[in-house]
C-alpha cells in the first residue's frame, strides 16, 4: 500500500478501481433492495396499472409476458386501479405488437375491455414509458402501479419519475427465471443497465 501512496499514477488507478466498485455496489444494492420490495404492499391504489411489454409469438405472449399480465389482472381484480395500460411496440415480422396481444390476452382473463388500453410504442423501456406518461397525462391520471420483472423495478421507477409519473413498483416473480441461479443473470445486468441510464438518462 505504501509502494501505491508513492506512486501518483498507481494511486489514481487504485483509486478508480475503489470508485468503481463503489459505484458498481451500490447500483447493484438499490437494484436488489428494489427488487424485493412491492410497492403495491404500501400503496392501495393507484390512478392506472402498466404491463412492461416482453416477447410475443403472433398475439400469443410469452411466459414471462403472461406473468406479467396475470399479476396485472390479480390487481385490477383487488380493485388496485380502474383502468390497465398494456406497453410495447413489435418486432421486425411481427403481426401483433406487445401491447395488442397482452391487451387480448387480459380481455380473455375476464378484465373489461373498455379498462384495457394498449399503447404500442417503443422498442425501449424509455420509450415505452414516455409514451405512457403521454397517455397518462392526456387522462389526467398522475399515478401508476408498473409491472415487470423484480430486478427492473428499480431503473423502471426512475424513468417513470423523471418523466413525472408517479410510479411504484409491483413485479411478479412468475417468469422464466424461477431459480437464484436464473435470476442472479437478470440482477447483474440490471445492475449495468440502471448505471447507464443514471449516466446517460436513455
Amino acid at each position: 500500500m505504501s509502494r501505491i501512496a508513492r506512486h501518483p499514477f498507481l494511486s489514481a488507478i487504485a483509486f478508480a478501481l475503489l470508485a468503481s466498485l463503489f459505484v458498481v455496489g451500490g447500483s447493484a444494492l438499490v437494484v436488489w433492495r428494489a427488487a424485493h420490495h412491492d410497492d403495491a404492499s404500501d400503496v392501495e391504489r393507484a390512478d392506472a396499472i402498466a404491463v412492461l411489454g416482453a416477447a410475443q409469438y403472433d398475439g400469443v405472449p410469452s411466459p414471462v409476458f403472461q406473468g406479467r399480465l396475470d399479476h396485472a389482472a390479480l390487481m385490477y381484480g383487488q380493485g388496485r386501479a380502474g383502468k390497465v395500460f398494456v406497453l410495447g411496440a413489435n418486432q421486425p415480422g411481427d403481426r401483433s405488437t406487445e401491447a395488442e396481444s397482452g391487451r387480448d390476452y387480459l380481455i380473455r382473463q375476464g378484465v373489461p375491455a373498455a379498462s384495457v388500453v394498449a399503447i404500442p410504442v417503443g422498442h425501449t423501456t424509455f420509450e415505452s414509458l414516455r409514451a405512457l406518461a403521454h397517455e397518462m397525462r392526456a387522462d389526467g391520471m398522475d399515478s401508476v402501479f408498473l409491472v415487470s420483472d423484480p430486478w427492473h423495478n428499480a431503473r423502471v421507477k426512475r424513468m417513470a419519475g423523471d418523466l413525472g409519473i408517479e410510479a411504484y413498483a409491483s413485479a411478479t416473480w412468475t417468469s422464466a427465471a424461477t431459480s437464484q441461479e436464473a435470476r442472479f443473470p437478470g440482477y447483474v445486468r440490471e445492475t449495468f443497465a440502471y448505471m447507464y441510464y443514471r449516466l446517460f438518462h436513455r
